[in-house]
């Protein structure tokens, strides 16, 4: 996206003499006192690019090294990585409390702490908010200047220097998105209050590079007509309905429509009708579990995060039945008022598990929203009852994005396997809000919100017991009610099948039950309640992971009873260097099957945990490969020798 038009020159946030001012809405900068300074090499430069994209963000480690090294990265990639950190804490400078670093490391990460009048980005969302507010108050001419100094703020193509690393494009493209939502806002607001000259050419150039962004046609079309141009705002929509017959099959909406018989013999006084809704609203919600408990604070957080409209994208992340998909139906059935235009819960796995296609979401999706399916023309001879093309489906994923900047809706993708299965999904503009749940942390997906699912609380999961076995029977036996909970390791599938259990073994005494789930070798045979099976949700987590990563779960589960390990121990068990033992943990962190600190601690320091449940699920797949690994070698003759491990470098 060009510069938009009509700068009125760059609006100066107040600052520390002396601090550093960078800048993204462009080619990235760093000025101080005026004074550009120097970025160093472009390694360095792509580095500080993503870390200033994500501002008071983790960023991991591997989605830097990405940024830097998309295809192979070299051996000494993570050195590297230190010496350009290193060069930026070196401009950055001493944080203002007490001097403290602003680029520090975590278990997630890199986080950059930086202020809003140091980034540009910063600056422009927060100018952003206060024109929409001023607009929902019904102030026009403060929404206008706001979201004028907003758009003052671009000077080009964002980190157009940086773009051949995929993943400073990515980020480039997210900000060009906002700035074309924020355009259509500060237009339409101008066309309001008469003044629809001064956003008549940017709206036009803006058209010819999105022909199928209905906001902007609209608003070129208002401008027009106010600046009593009829017939050439008639042909506006006329050429738009051409191009939406010739490329999707579809009509323009019905309130491109109402907008379009709105201006037919009338004059200037036509401006921007209140636009019916195209679809009713529609809710596809699974019903809510009686049983729902706990997750006070993540339900907050969500209801916060969404129904505050700061947020478009949230990830729900946790374990297998840590009660990811429970809680985003529960905040989505409570979220009515801020999605009027509906809410629908999409399964991204299928019935088995495995990860459904792309046409497959769209075409659920599309059939929701109203939005007929597209496929390209099938080439001569082809199977007209193959898979849409690629044309096909990039055409219906644009009609996806044209609807979602259209309305105001809630789009619950439940069971993610990946971040590429939703990549394309995700809003690019508009008001319609996305909330992902998935075992893994899908750290490849920004910019989001994100809540990571701990295991429930002594308080929660008895809260959770007592509802399915009822609150008399708990009393009875409170201390051995506790041992339940905790031997399921707080997790709440676990626990709500241990309710179920005992819900139809009524002679069964909670402490009975509570030795048999103390039991490391009984404990998943007795997590089983009909055709509810807390081993058979583990076993589809670990299908998930790699064939490396389940080899070094499988000895991580081995080191201590309770889960438990430091990076020293890890190290230990892995046979291999300290900087690739750190990698295969943090790799299983992402994944979910490992848990880390909460808070800011050196690799060294940290106590990680697998899951009690899953510790036992690993254990189990150990000696069973070495039960295998045994009959293989019988068979063999009586060979001996250990079972290949996966290769690890010494790093």
């Amino acid at each position: 996206m060009t510069r938009p038009p009509v700068r009125t020159g760059v609006p100066g946030a107040a600052g520390t003499a002396g601090a550093v001012h960078f800048s993204l809405l462009g080619p990235l900068t760093a000025r101080r006192d005026g004074r550009e300074l120097p970025l160093g090499p472009r390694k360095q430069r792509l580095v500080l690019a993503t870390l200033l994209a994500r501002p008071n963000t983790p960023v991991p480690v591997d989605v830097l090294t990405d940024a830097v090294w998309p295809d192979d990265p070299p051996r000494t990639a993570r050195k590297n990585l230190q010496v350009y950190i290193s060069a930026a804490r070196a401009l950055l400078g001493p944080g203002g409390d007490g001097g403290t670093d602003r680029l520090v490391h975590g278990c997630g990460g890199y986080l950059l702490r930086i202020a809003e009048g140091e980034l540009d980005t910063l600056r422009f969302g927060s100018l952003t908010r206060a024109g929409r507010a001023a607009a929902e108050r019904g102030d026009l001419p403060g929404a206008a200047r706001l979201l004028r100094e907003a758009l003052d703020l671009w000077e080009g193509p964002p980190l157009h220097d940086l773009r051949d690393s995929s993943g400073v494009a990515d980020e480039a493209d997210r900000l060009e998105a906002r700035c074309l939502t924020v355009y259509e806002d500060w237009a339409e607001a101008e066309t309001e209050l008469g003044r629809a000259a001064v956003a008549m050419d940017g709206l036009r150039d803006l058209v010819e590079r999105h022909p199928l962004r209905e906001r902007l046609r609209a608003a070129w079309m208002n401008a027009l007509h106010q600046s009593g141009r009829q017939a050439e705002a008639l042909a506006v929509y006329d050429d738009y309905r051409q191009l939406m017959a010739r490329e999707l099959g579809l009509e323009p909406s019905p309130a491109m429509a109402a907008l379009y018989r709105s201006m037919l013999g009338r004059g200037r006084e036509v401006r921007r009708p209140a636009a019916p809704r195209e679809t009713p609203s529609r809710v596809t919600l699974p019903a809510g579990t009686g049983a729902f408990t706990g997750r006070r604070e993540e339900l907050h957080d969500l209801l916060d995060v969404l129904g505050g409209g700061e947020e478009r994208v949230v990830v729900v992340s946790g374990p297998g039945g840590a009660g990811k998909s429970a809680l985003a139906v529960r905040a989505a059935q409570l979220l009515a008022d801020p999605f009027p235009d509906g809410r629908v819960h999409v399964r991204v796995r299928g019935e088995d598990g495995t990860a459904r296609g792309r046409a497959e979401i769209l075409a659920e999706l599309g059939r929701w929203c109203g939005v007929a399916e597209a496929r390209a023309e099938l080439p001569s001879g082809a199977n007209a009852d193959a898979p849409a093309s690629a044309g096909g489906l990039a055409v219906l994923a644009e009609a996806w994005q044209e609807w979602q900047a259209r309305h105001r809706a809630l789009v619950v993708l439940d069971d993610v396997p990946d971040e590429a299965s939703v990549r394309g999904l995700l809003p690019r503009s508009g008001k319609c809000a996305v909330l992902v749940t998935a075992r893994g942390q899908l750290p490849g997906l920004a910019p989001v919100h994100r809540i990571a699912l701990p295991p429930l609380a002594d308080g929660e999961a008895l809260e959770l017991l007592g509802k399915l076995i009822g609150a008399g029977r708990l009393r009875t036996d409170p201390a051995a009610a506790l041992r339940i909970v905790r031997a399921c390791g707080g997790l709440p599938l676990a626990v709500e099948v241990s309710g179920m259990r005992l819900a139809v073994l009524r002679h069964l005494p909670l402490a009975e039950y509570a030795d048999r789930l103390d039991d490391p070798s009984a404990a998943l045979d007795e997590l089983v309640a009909g055709d509810v099976s807390v081993r058979h949700r583990i076993a589809s987590g670990w299908r998930d992971l790699a064939d490396g990563d389940r080899w070094v779960l499988g000895r991580l589960a081995g080191l201590a009873d309770d889960g438990c390990f430091t990076l020293d121990r890890a190290t230990v068990a892995l046979g291999c260097g300290e900087r690739a033992a750190i990698r295969a943990v943090e790799a299983l962190i992402d994944a979910g099957a490992v848990t880390s600190p909460a808070g800011e601690v050196t690799a060294h320091a940290a106590l990680y945990e697998v899951p009690r449940l899953l510790c036992l699920f690993a254990r189990e797949q150990e000696a069973a490969g070495d039960q295998r690994e045994a009959g293989e070698q019988e068979a063999a003759g009586g060979l001996t020798g250990a079972p290949a491990a996966p290769a690890l470098s010494p790093g």
